[in-house]
């Protein structure tokens, strides 16, 4: 009785699988689909920057830019940062302009990060999440976004990125 039933159950299986397929014309796949700011354009602003003064969103004067999302609390950002930092030290990215945003974050903590991971990029200060939250709908960290220079978000890495999707994405903007 029970192999009959563990029959049944394939059959029903198969005969699912083989619907599926048909109705997605044999396309059956789980790639994620991309992130929903992929293709919108986003509006220039300025926010304090996290050592002082004002930091100008580059894309509202014609720069691509990528924006990487950290706060000095993320244990993926603590591994994300170094790896970028080194990676810019030894690589060009051409006419892209890399800005850093700290969010819910102390500006203490922020400015301490920074410094220990030696970044050389310009980082906004965003302690209650206006940008990342606000503008770029950032719901958790480390995240990168890549923004040609008409402000179109053109592509977008949610979680840490790696140096290898880091220059493909800068190549990218380059292109």
């Amino acid at each position: 009785m029970m192999f009959v039933s563990i029959g049944i159950g394939t059959a029903i299986a198969v005969i699912l699988i083989a619907v599926v397929s048909i109705l997605t014309g044999g396309k059956v796949t789980n790639a994620p689909a991309p992130p929903a700011l992929v293709g919108t354009r986003l509006a220039s602003f300025s926010e304090a920057g996290l050592e002082g003064g004002t930091i100008n969103a580059p894309w509202g004067a014609g720069h691509p830019s990528v924006v990487v999302f950290f706060a000095s609390w993320c244990g993926p950002c603590k591994a994300e940062l170094p790896a970028l930092s080194k990676y810019l030290a030894a690589h060009s990215v051409g006419k892209v302009v890399v800005l850093g945003v700290d969010t819910q974050d102390s500006r203490g903590s922020g400015r301490n990060m920074v410094t220990k991971d030696k970044l050389k990029f310009p980082v906004m200060f965003d302690p209650q999440s206006t940008v990342a939250a606000g503008d770029f709908k950032i719901g958790a960290l480390p995240d990168t976004v890549f923004v040609t220079a008409k402000g179109v978000v053109h592509a977008m890495t949610i979680g840490a990125i790696s140096p290898d999707q880091f220059a493909s994405g800068i190549a990218a903007l380059n292109a």
